[in-house]
């Protein structure tokens, strides 16, 4: 007589189906993963060998550039509190100011991201007229290519989480711009682990974007000059 325990242990009919159709099917779901995943994995691997060269964890070894290009994310998370990503990244430029790396910054995102940034950062000493807002970031991408068409730098401080860092700086010299990446602190635990998850498909992404669809910044504006 089985115990309990054991029954738990058989499979119902409904799971005896999906166990048959993966083991008919294993070969054409090796392929497909295969086709799908692999490219990625190499994509990614590609961005992260031509920025990794260019990306700093320590501060005293950034290059120092006129500028740093701080990265947007949304300055509050779903849960109210302050989003972590947020206040590591303000850190992380204010250290590149106040030790003289940079001399400018420019907070570029979406919708109201970079004017929180300027208001945080004025607050933390940095004067308003050393900080520009560019809002028509709306992805990585077009923030590297506004900092370049708009903003007329050919060179710059990236300044995000090290995840974040590789793709921005490949996008940058795919764009041909003498790009440095800052790391600003990561963020740890389930948040942490979920965002790099998804970090890791646009990194590849962004690999395709440049090199193979030719994708272009969607937006534009008249030039102008960081004071």
């Amino acid at each position: 007589m089985r115990s309990n325990n054991s029954l738990d242990l058989v499979p119902t009919r409904r799971q005896k189906r999906v166990l048959a159709f993966l083991h008919r099917r294993w070969k054409l779901l090796t392929l497909l993963l295969l086709v799908t995943v692999v490219p990625l994995i190499v994509a990614a691997a590609y961005g992260d060998s031509v920025a990794s060269h260019y990306v700093y964890r320590a501060l005293d070894q950034v290059p120092p550039r006129r500028v740093a290009l701080v990265l947007g994310t949304a300055k509050y998370a779903p849960s109210g509190n302050v989003n972590r990503f947020y206040i590591r990244r303000i850190q992380a430029v204010l250290d590149l100011y106040e030790t003289g790396v940079v001399t400018r910054i420019l907070a570029s995102g979406g919708y109201d991201e970079p004017a929180h940034m300027m208001k945080d950062l004025v607050a933390l000493g940095v004067p308003e007229k050393h900080i520009e807002c560019d809002s028509g970031g709306m992805r990585t991408f077009d923030s590297v290519i506004r900092a370049k068409e708009i903003f007329q730098l050919d060179g710059f401080v990236a300044v995000t989480q090290e995840f974040h860092c590789l793709r921005a700086v490949y996008l940058a010299r795919e764009a041909e711009l003498d790009v440095v990446g800052y790391c600003a602190e990561d963020v740890g635990g389930a948040t942490g682990l979920r965002i790099r998850v998804r970090e890791f498909a646009a990194r590849a992404q962004a690999v395709l974007d440049t090199l193979v669809l030719g994708v272009q910044s969607r937006h534009f504006g008249e030039p102008r000059e960081i004071g």
